[in-house]
């Protein structure tokens, strides 16, 4: 019975972040952001959103926790390395000549409002 719960839990940490997803799409489209797409896999990774405004192009993590305080532990230097690197592979299908890149984190939990950290990855 152990291998049902951890599907279980697998499942609904999959929602989760879908919703996560979902709710910072929102959230950027209120900033003036055009969604380009959502959930792209890659060789090198996934990015969960790619956004434009304007002449800028973010490659978007999004991390959704239960609690503000874990959202200080969501993303680290490792995952960030996996979606600059997807972000990488993706460039040329998103970003033209002229266009700026870089790579955002949403952080979301319920009661807080949204972090969107700008830039997160410096390579």
């Amino acid at each position: 019975m152990k291998g049902r719960g951890a599907t279980r839990d697998r499942r609904l940490a999959e929602a989760a972040g879908r919703r996560g997803e979902r709710l910072a799409g929102w959230w950027l489209r209120l900033k003036g952001w055009q969604i380009l797409a959502r959930r792209v896999r890659t060789p090198a990774g996934e990015v969960d959103l790619i956004a434009r405004k304007g002449t800028l192009v973010a490659f978007v993590e999004v991390k959704m926790r239960a609690t503000a305080a874990e959202l200080d532990f969501a993303i680290d230097e490792r995952r960030l390395a996996r979606v600059a690197a997807a972000a990488e592979f993706l460039m040329p299908s998103y970003a033209g000549p002229g266009d700026d890149i870089r790579v955002d984190v949403i952080l979301l939990a319920p009661g807080a409002r949204p972090r969107h950290i700008e830039n997160a990855w410096i390579g």
